[in-house]
Protein backbone atom coordinates (compact mmCIF):
# COMPACT_ATOMS: atom_id res chain seq x y z
CA UNK A 1 0.00 0.00 0.00
CA UNK A 2 2.58 2.51 0.72
CA UNK A 3 4.41 1.81 -2.69
CA UNK A 4 1.01 2.96 -4.14
CA UNK A 5 0.71 5.92 -2.59
CA UNK A 6 4.25 6.85 -3.37
CA UNK A 7 3.86 6.03 -6.82
CA UNK A 8 0.45 8.10 -6.54
CA UNK A 9 2.67 11.21 -4.62
CA UNK A 10 5.59 10.84 -8.12
CA UNK A 11 2.87 10.63 -11.02
CA UNK A 12 1.44 14.32 -9.16
CA UNK A 13 5.14 15.40 -9.11
CA UNK A 14 5.63 14.71 -12.73
CA UNK A 15 2.08 16.49 -13.49
CA UNK A 16 3.43 19.48 -11.68
CA UNK A 17 6.78 19.23 -13.62
CA UNK A 18 5.03 19.66 -17.10
CA UNK A 19 3.19 22.91 -15.94
CA UNK A 20 6.61 24.15 -15.59
CA UNK A 21 6.76 24.00 -19.55
CA UNK A 22 3.88 26.45 -20.76
CA UNK A 23 5.49 29.12 -22.04
CA UNK A 24 8.44 26.92 -23.68
CA UNK A 25 7.46 26.81 -27.25
CA UNK A 26 7.31 30.63 -27.56
CA UNK A 27 10.30 31.00 -25.90
CA UNK A 28 12.40 28.79 -28.09
CA UNK A 29 10.47 30.20 -31.02
CA UNK A 30 12.19 33.60 -30.25
CA UNK A 31 15.48 32.02 -30.18
CA UNK A 32 14.94 31.21 -34.15
CA UNK A 33 17.20 33.66 -36.57
CA UNK A 34 15.49 32.98 -40.33
CA UNK A 35 18.93 34.06 -42.01
CA UNK A 36 21.20 32.21 -40.14
CA UNK A 37 19.53 29.14 -40.36
CA UNK A 38 20.61 29.03 -36.40
CA UNK A 39 18.76 29.41 -32.77
CA UNK A 40 20.44 31.96 -30.43
CA UNK A 41 21.94 30.93 -26.85
CA UNK A 42 19.82 33.27 -24.76
CA UNK A 43 17.92 36.74 -25.55
CA UNK A 44 20.32 38.70 -24.95
CA UNK A 45 22.99 36.70 -27.05
CA UNK A 46 20.77 39.01 -30.18
CA UNK A 47 22.43 42.25 -28.78
CA UNK A 48 25.93 40.90 -28.32
CA UNK A 49 28.18 42.73 -31.17
CA UNK A 50 30.04 40.63 -33.37
CA UNK A 51 28.32 37.08 -32.63
CA UNK A 52 25.32 35.40 -33.66
CA UNK A 53 23.31 31.98 -32.97
CA UNK A 54 25.84 29.50 -32.47
CA UNK A 55 26.95 25.90 -32.68
CA UNK A 56 25.71 24.21 -29.51
CA UNK A 57 22.83 26.24 -28.76
CA UNK A 58 21.34 25.57 -32.64
CA UNK A 59 21.87 21.61 -32.10
CA UNK A 60 20.25 21.98 -28.61
CA UNK A 61 17.64 23.39 -30.30
CA UNK A 62 17.29 21.16 -33.11
CA UNK A 63 17.46 18.12 -30.30
CA UNK A 64 14.66 20.22 -28.32
CA UNK A 65 12.57 19.91 -31.43
CA UNK A 66 12.72 16.57 -31.72
CA UNK A 67 12.15 15.94 -28.04
CA UNK A 68 8.82 18.21 -28.85
CA UNK A 69 7.82 16.23 -31.85
CA UNK A 70 7.91 19.64 -33.69
CA UNK A 71 8.15 18.60 -37.31
CA UNK A 72 10.71 20.66 -39.16
CA UNK A 73 9.80 22.20 -42.88
CA UNK A 74 11.92 21.30 -45.68
CA UNK A 75 13.30 24.90 -45.69
CA UNK A 76 14.50 24.82 -41.81
CA UNK A 77 15.74 21.84 -42.33
CA UNK A 78 18.05 23.35 -45.38
CA UNK A 79 18.64 26.47 -43.31
CA UNK A 80 20.09 24.07 -40.67
CA UNK A 81 22.27 22.11 -42.76
CA UNK A 82 23.73 25.00 -44.40
CA UNK A 83 24.51 26.75 -40.83
CA UNK A 84 26.46 23.20 -39.70
CA UNK A 85 28.31 23.20 -43.11
CA UNK A 86 29.65 27.14 -43.24
CA UNK A 87 31.07 26.86 -39.45
CA UNK A 88 33.48 23.60 -40.92
CA UNK A 89 36.94 25.25 -41.79
CA UNK A 90 38.22 23.40 -44.41
CA UNK A 91 42.04 23.00 -43.63
CA UNK A 92 41.30 21.35 -40.13
CA UNK A 93 38.38 19.82 -40.71
CA UNK A 94 36.99 21.46 -37.44
CA UNK A 95 33.68 23.45 -36.64
CA UNK A 96 33.92 27.01 -35.46
CA UNK A 97 31.99 29.87 -33.92
CA UNK A 98 32.70 33.15 -34.62
CA UNK A 99 34.38 34.09 -31.63
CA UNK A 100 37.93 33.54 -31.74
CA UNK A 101 38.38 32.42 -28.61
CA UNK A 102 36.38 29.34 -28.88
CA UNK A 103 39.13 27.90 -30.53
CA UNK A 104 41.38 28.44 -27.54
CA UNK A 105 39.22 26.04 -25.42
CA UNK A 106 39.69 22.13 -26.16
CA UNK A 107 36.54 20.92 -24.91
CA UNK A 108 33.38 23.61 -26.67
CA UNK A 109 36.38 22.79 -29.68
CA UNK A 110 35.43 18.93 -29.24
CA UNK A 111 32.46 18.90 -28.65
CA UNK A 112 31.40 21.42 -31.71
CA UNK A 113 32.47 18.45 -34.34
CA UNK A 114 30.28 16.01 -32.05
CA UNK A 115 27.32 18.26 -32.19
CA UNK A 116 27.81 19.33 -35.82
CA UNK A 117 28.42 16.09 -37.17
CA UNK A 118 25.46 14.56 -35.21
CA UNK A 119 23.10 17.44 -36.56
CA UNK A 120 23.92 17.16 -39.83
CA UNK A 121 23.03 13.28 -39.82
CA UNK A 122 19.85 13.81 -38.35
CA UNK A 123 18.92 16.60 -41.22
CA UNK A 124 20.10 13.85 -44.08
CA UNK A 125 23.18 16.97 -44.70
CA UNK A 126 26.77 15.65 -43.97
CA UNK A 127 30.31 17.37 -43.62
CA UNK A 128 31.51 19.31 -46.24
CA UNK A 129 35.50 18.10 -45.66
CA UNK A 130 37.01 15.52 -44.03
CA UNK A 131 36.71 15.58 -39.92
CA UNK A 132 39.94 16.16 -38.03
CA UNK A 133 40.92 12.89 -37.41
CA UNK A 134 40.77 12.37 -41.06
CA UNK A 135 42.85 15.66 -41.64
CA UNK A 136 45.65 14.79 -39.44
CA UNK A 137 44.45 17.21 -37.19
CA UNK A 138 43.84 15.60 -34.27
CA UNK A 139 45.88 16.92 -30.90
CA UNK A 140 49.37 16.31 -30.61
CA UNK A 141 48.43 13.71 -27.51
CA UNK A 142 46.51 11.32 -29.85
CA UNK A 143 50.28 10.96 -31.54
CA UNK A 144 50.20 7.55 -29.48
CA UNK A 145 48.91 5.47 -27.00
CA UNK A 146 51.98 6.31 -24.55
CA UNK A 147 51.42 10.86 -25.40
CA UNK A 148 47.60 9.94 -24.52
CA UNK A 149 48.29 8.34 -21.65
CA UNK A 150 50.73 11.42 -20.22
CA UNK A 151 48.23 13.79 -21.42
CA UNK A 152 45.78 11.36 -19.41
CA UNK A 153 47.81 12.25 -16.27
CA UNK A 154 48.32 16.19 -16.62
CA UNK A 155 44.84 17.45 -16.92
CA UNK A 156 44.05 18.73 -13.69
CA UNK A 157 41.14 17.59 -11.42
CA UNK A 158 40.81 20.11 -9.23
CA UNK A 159 37.66 21.03 -10.34
CA UNK A 160 35.94 17.83 -10.49
CA UNK A 161 33.92 18.87 -13.69
CA UNK A 162 35.85 20.90 -15.64
CA UNK A 163 39.17 18.43 -15.68
CA UNK A 164 36.29 14.93 -16.51
CA UNK A 165 34.94 16.73 -19.38
CA UNK A 166 38.05 17.48 -20.94
CA UNK A 167 39.29 13.88 -20.13
CA UNK A 168 35.60 12.48 -21.53
CA UNK A 169 35.75 14.87 -24.67
CA UNK A 170 38.88 13.01 -25.86
CA UNK A 171 37.08 9.78 -26.48
CA UNK A 172 35.87 11.57 -30.21
CA UNK A 173 38.80 11.47 -31.11
CA UNK A 174 39.94 8.24 -29.43
CA UNK A 175 36.94 6.63 -31.51
CA UNK A 176 38.27 7.61 -34.88
CA UNK A 177 40.86 5.53 -34.38
CA UNK A 178 42.04 3.12 -36.86
CA UNK A 179 43.25 0.46 -37.05
CA UNK A 180 40.39 -1.33 -34.15
CA UNK A 181 43.23 -2.95 -32.62
CA UNK A 182 45.04 0.75 -32.25
CA UNK A 183 42.10 1.87 -30.81
CA UNK A 184 41.44 -0.25 -28.10
CA UNK A 185 45.23 0.77 -26.75
CA UNK A 186 44.10 4.34 -26.74
CA UNK A 187 40.84 2.79 -24.80
CA UNK A 188 42.62 0.53 -22.49
CA UNK A 189 44.76 3.79 -21.12
CA UNK A 190 41.76 5.70 -20.31
CA UNK A 191 40.20 2.86 -18.44
CA UNK A 192 43.31 2.27 -16.85
CA UNK A 193 43.79 5.61 -15.97
CA UNK A 194 40.19 5.85 -14.51
CA UNK A 195 40.21 2.70 -12.61
CA UNK A 196 43.55 4.33 -10.81
CA UNK A 197 41.58 7.81 -10.04
CA UNK A 198 38.23 7.13 -8.75
CA UNK A 199 37.26 7.71 -5.45
CA UNK A 200 36.68 4.05 -3.57
CA UNK A 201 34.30 5.17 -0.97
CA UNK A 202 32.50 7.82 -3.22
CA UNK A 203 32.58 6.43 -6.50
CA UNK A 204 33.66 9.95 -7.86
CA UNK A 205 36.64 11.55 -9.43
CA UNK A 206 38.18 14.62 -8.71
CA UNK A 207 38.07 17.21 -5.80
CA UNK A 208 35.08 19.85 -5.14
CA UNK A 209 31.68 20.16 -3.58
CA UNK A 210 29.57 16.45 -3.98
CA UNK A 211 27.70 18.23 -7.33
CA UNK A 212 30.74 18.88 -8.96
CA UNK A 213 32.08 15.76 -8.39
CA UNK A 214 29.01 14.27 -9.81
CA UNK A 215 29.18 16.43 -12.88
CA UNK A 216 32.62 15.15 -13.29
CA UNK A 217 31.39 11.62 -12.97
CA UNK A 218 28.67 12.04 -15.07
CA UNK A 219 31.01 13.44 -18.04
CA UNK A 220 33.33 10.07 -17.71
CA UNK A 221 29.96 8.40 -17.59
CA UNK A 222 29.54 9.41 -22.01
CA UNK A 223 33.37 7.94 -22.11
CA UNK A 224 32.06 4.99 -20.59
CA UNK A 225 29.22 4.70 -22.70
CA UNK A 226 30.84 5.24 -25.84
CA UNK A 227 32.72 2.29 -25.35
CA UNK A 228 29.84 0.03 -24.08
CA UNK A 229 31.87 -0.50 -20.64
CA UNK A 230 29.99 -0.20 -17.49
CA UNK A 231 30.86 2.38 -14.90
CA UNK A 232 32.29 1.33 -11.97
CA UNK A 233 31.17 1.25 -7.79
CA UNK A 234 27.63 2.47 -8.74
CA UNK A 235 26.06 1.76 -5.35
CA UNK A 236 28.53 4.27 -3.93
CA UNK A 237 27.55 6.91 -6.82
CA UNK A 238 23.94 6.21 -6.05
CA UNK A 239 24.91 7.08 -2.29
CA UNK A 240 27.03 10.21 -3.26
CA UNK A 241 23.93 11.62 -5.51
CA UNK A 242 21.32 11.43 -2.73
CA UNK A 243 24.36 12.87 -0.20
CA UNK A 244 24.37 15.74 -2.83
CA UNK A 245 20.57 15.94 -3.33
CA UNK A 246 20.02 16.06 0.49
CA UNK A 247 22.47 18.58 1.63
CA UNK A 248 23.58 20.66 -0.94
CA UNK A 249 22.63 23.57 -3.00
CA UNK A 250 22.01 23.34 -6.52
CA UNK A 251 22.86 26.50 -7.55
CA UNK A 252 23.04 25.21 -11.63
CA UNK A 253 21.00 23.25 -13.98
CA UNK A 254 23.55 21.02 -14.74
CA UNK A 255 23.47 19.79 -10.87
CA UNK A 256 20.17 19.14 -11.68
CA UNK A 257 20.33 17.25 -14.54
CA UNK A 258 23.49 15.64 -14.17
CA UNK A 259 22.56 13.35 -10.97
CA UNK A 260 19.25 12.36 -12.43
CA UNK A 261 20.81 11.58 -16.26
CA UNK A 262 23.38 9.09 -13.97
CA UNK A 263 20.71 7.58 -11.92
CA UNK A 264 19.32 6.70 -15.31
CA UNK A 265 22.14 5.35 -17.01
CA UNK A 266 23.39 3.04 -14.14
CA UNK A 267 19.66 1.54 -14.30
CA UNK A 268 19.29 0.55 -10.53
CA UNK A 269 16.40 -0.54 -8.44
CA UNK A 270 15.52 2.36 -6.56
CA UNK A 271 13.10 2.20 -3.46
CA UNK A 272 9.70 3.47 -4.42
CA UNK A 273 10.00 6.28 -1.62
CA UNK A 274 13.38 7.34 -2.43
CA UNK A 275 12.58 7.74 -5.99
CA UNK A 276 9.67 9.94 -4.99
CA UNK A 277 12.50 11.90 -2.77
CA UNK A 278 14.75 12.40 -5.62
CA UNK A 279 11.74 13.63 -7.72
CA UNK A 280 10.20 15.98 -5.41
CA UNK A 281 13.63 18.10 -4.36
CA UNK A 282 14.49 17.87 -8.74
CA UNK A 283 11.29 19.63 -9.14
CA UNK A 284 11.39 21.80 -6.37
CA UNK A 285 15.17 22.75 -7.88
CA UNK A 286 13.40 23.35 -11.56
CA UNK A 287 11.38 26.18 -9.92
CA UNK A 288 13.90 27.74 -9.26
CA UNK A 289 15.33 28.39 -12.56
CA UNK A 290 12.27 28.86 -14.29
CA UNK A 291 12.01 32.38 -16.02
CA UNK A 292 9.14 35.11 -16.92
CA UNK A 293 9.84 34.18 -20.23
CA UNK A 294 8.99 31.12 -20.52
CA UNK A 295 12.61 29.57 -20.38
CA UNK A 296 15.51 28.51 -17.74
CA UNK A 297 18.56 29.75 -16.49
CA UNK A 298 21.66 27.66 -15.74
CA UNK A 299 22.17 29.49 -12.55
CA UNK A 300 20.24 30.68 -9.95
CA UNK A 301 21.53 34.34 -10.13
CA UNK A 302 20.97 34.42 -13.80
CA UNK A 303 22.52 32.79 -17.36
CA UNK A 304 25.72 32.49 -17.71
CA UNK A 305 27.67 34.33 -20.67
CA UNK A 306 28.04 30.72 -22.91
CA UNK A 307 27.28 27.07 -21.84
CA UNK A 308 30.63 25.56 -21.27
CA UNK A 309 32.49 28.21 -19.66
CA UNK A 310 29.66 28.13 -16.88
CA UNK A 311 31.39 24.59 -15.36
CA UNK A 312 33.83 26.46 -13.51
CA UNK A 313 33.13 29.10 -11.00
CA UNK A 314 34.65 32.43 -9.89
CA UNK A 315 37.54 31.42 -7.81
CA UNK A 316 37.85 27.94 -9.66
CA UNK A 317 39.99 29.05 -12.63
CA UNK A 318 43.59 27.08 -13.12
CA UNK A 319 46.61 28.42 -14.99
CA UNK A 320 46.30 27.73 -18.77
CA UNK A 321 42.84 28.13 -18.91
CA UNK A 322 41.65 30.17 -21.97
CA UNK A 323 39.23 32.91 -21.51
CA UNK A 324 35.08 32.66 -21.27
CA UNK A 325 33.53 32.94 -24.29
CA UNK A 326 30.38 35.41 -24.82
CA UNK A 327 27.65 34.51 -26.31
CA UNK A 328 24.99 35.91 -24.14
CA UNK A 329 24.59 38.46 -21.62
CA UNK A 330 24.73 36.74 -18.34
CA UNK A 331 21.13 37.93 -18.02
CA UNK A 332 18.06 36.58 -15.74
CA UNK A 333 16.93 35.12 -18.68
CA UNK A 334 15.97 31.83 -20.06
CA UNK A 335 18.97 29.85 -21.99
CA UNK A 336 19.36 27.58 -24.40
CA UNK A 337 21.83 24.84 -22.21
CA UNK A 338 19.10 25.30 -19.58
CA UNK A 339 16.27 24.21 -21.81
CA UNK A 340 17.92 21.67 -23.06
CA UNK A 341 18.78 20.15 -19.43
CA UNK A 342 15.18 20.54 -18.13
CA UNK A 343 13.59 19.02 -20.96
CA UNK A 344 16.10 15.97 -20.51
CA UNK A 345 15.48 16.07 -16.92
CA UNK A 346 11.30 15.73 -17.62
CA UNK A 347 12.05 12.38 -19.87
CA UNK A 348 14.22 11.08 -17.47
CA UNK A 349 12.01 11.52 -14.32
CA UNK A 350 9.29 9.80 -16.35
CA UNK A 351 11.81 7.18 -17.10
CA UNK A 352 13.09 6.36 -13.62
CA UNK A 353 9.18 6.07 -12.90
CA UNK A 354 8.17 3.78 -15.59
CA UNK A 355 5.30 6.00 -16.58
CA UNK A 356 5.10 7.38 -20.24
CA UNK A 357 5.77 10.67 -20.84
CA UNK A 358 2.41 12.50 -22.44
CA UNK A 359 3.69 14.86 -25.07
CA UNK A 360 4.50 19.06 -24.11
CA UNK A 361 1.72 21.11 -25.51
Amino acid sequence: MQTHTHIDEIRGLLANMDELFAGFRGWLKRQYDEDSGGFYYAPSSREMPGTGPDIESTAQALGILERLEVPLPAEMKRGLIRFFQRRQDAASGYFYDADPLMREDEVMVSRAISYSVGALKKLGGQPLYPLPYEAKQAPAYMDSPENYRAWLQSVPLVNSWRGCDRLSTSSEYVRQVEPAARREAYARAAFEFFAHTQHPQTGLWGEGSYYVRISGTFKLHIFYDRFAVPLPREEQIYESILTALRQEEAADMCYIRNPIHLLSYMKLDIPAHELREIIGITLTNMRKLLRADGGFSRELAHSPTAPNVAQVKPGEYYPGMPEAVHIGGGKVEGDMNAGTQALLIRAVCYRLAGIEAPRLL
